[in-house]
């Protein structure tokens, strides 16, 4: 079985450590796959230190025994038009380029590796092409949806476009081509069984007819052994978000909820790539701080200062900042849409509350800000939690769902 994913995520990591402890991963595809450990990257690091450090977010080691072949040019053109900023500048939106390099990859692997292989584990918007070829040859397909499904997505977009028509321009999901749709959908009836992080995304395929019992939930893991507390007094409350900083993650609420507080010795810490049209995001408020992308190695500091960690995401699959935090023992104020009732328990490790509900995130920050010590052991217990969500969890419950599918499949063959 060869696995797909054109950027590495993390989660992409360990479902191909798990394909190979149980045998059955012959090849690992993607775009850029670093490694720090070679004479390259060690030329490179002594020549180009920023470079070395951009690389490294793409590091990936594969399994022993297991080839890796990486097409990195497309990827590597789309950072760079990224950094220069070239489809703004042009009046495209920079998912085009995202879907050019998905599309080209997935066309590459049903053109020259998938006849090696048994069977495919592939992921949204890349597997259409490979998993119609690899159907008329009878191979088994296995799909990872780690979001919830478009047609959901473009319901809550389209109400929050009718609710703020200035933020229309930074809800993506509504300008989606139909092509890259008609694509979701084909992987979706052609996948033999779909893995999804979190019951809200199990619950987003209702509408499209496909058996629940084809679909497994498999929450990710929080990096535990790396993302560590540090136990020390906080004097200043500090509430901290991580993710893409607009609409789809329901900031536009933090901020108005965070204006009405007006906490004193309080401060607001967003991290990410801003994706709102200019001038939401307040200048000069001295309780905001708003400090961009920065490389994820550098985020463990800001999570041991932090007091709260605070995701009032629309809509969502799980994402892996709330496991990152609760490593770090913070409490979450989150909601179910961003995969929440997965992970923690309303009142123990934090708060699941509804997207879009201003009120309920005030009420929540305010009683956070009042009662430290209660706050803590909150934190305390998103500790414990997150020991038990580790990444080794992760890969024994996929190897679980896809054993008995991988091995009938690959008996009869």
């Amino acid at each position: 079985m060869g696995l797909i994913h054109p950027t590495g995520n993390p989660f992409a990591h360990h479902a191909a450590q798990a394909l190979a402890e149980l045998g059955v991963l012959e090849a690992i595809i993607t775009g850029i796959a670093y490694n720090p450990q070679n004479s390259l990257a060690r030329a490179i690091q002594r020549l180009s230190p920023h470079l070395s450090r951009e690389l490294a977010r793409r590091t990936w080691l594969p399994p022993e025994g297991i080839t890796i072949h990486s097409y990195p040019l497309r990827e590597m053109v789309r950072i760079l038009l990224l950094r220069a900023r070239i489809p703004q500048r042009l009046g495209y939106s920079p998912q085009v380029l995202t879907d050019w390099v998905y599309r080209s990859l997935d066309r590459t692997v049903a053109r020259r590796h998938l006849h090696r292989w048994q069977g495919v584990y592939g992921y949204e918007d890349g597997a259409a092409t490979v998993f119609e070829r690899a159907k008329r040859q009878g191979k088994l397909c296995i799909y990872d949806l780690p979001i919830v499904y478009y047609r959901q997505s473009q319901r809550i977009q389209q109400r929050e476009s009718d609710r703020f028509p200035a933020l229309a321009p930074a809800l993506l999901s509504l300008r989606e081509p139909p092509a890259k749709l008609a694509r979701k959908d084909r992987e979706l009836q052609l996948a033999d069984r779909i893995i999804v992080p979190s019951t809200v995304v199990k619950a987003s395929l209702a509408p499209t007819g496909i058996p629940p019992e084809r679909i497994t939930v498999i929450p990710f893991g929080a990096p535990a052994e790396t993302f560590t507390p540090e136990i020390r007094v906080k004097e200043t409350f500090r509430a901290l978000f991580v993710g893409r900083v607009g609409p789809r993650k329901g900031v536009h609420y933090l901020l108005e909820a965070w204006r009405s507080l007006s906490l004193p010795e309080a401060e607001l810490h967003l991290i990410g790539v801003n994706e709102f049209p200019p001038g939401w995001l307040p200048p000069g408020n001295p309780q905001i701080h708003y400090h961009g992308s920065i490389p994820h190695a550098q985020l463990l500091p800001h999570y041991r200062r932090a007091s709260l960690f605070v995701f009032p995401s629309l809509i969502e699959g799980l994402a892996l900042v709330q496991l990152e935090a609760m490593a770090c023992g913070l409490p979450l104020l989150t909601t179910a849409n961003a995969g929440a009732t997965d992970i923690i328990t309303d009142g123990v490790e934090g708060w699941i509350i509804p997207a879009g509900d201003v009120g309920a995130l005030v009420a929540k920050l305010r009683w956070a800000y009042a009662h430290p010590e209660e706050l803590q052991r909150m934190g305390q217990a998103a500790r414990q939690r997150a020991e038990v969500l580790t990444w080794q969890r992760y890969r024994e419950e996929l190897k679980q769902a896809l054993a008995p599918h991988l091995f009938a499949e690959f008996k009869e063959n």
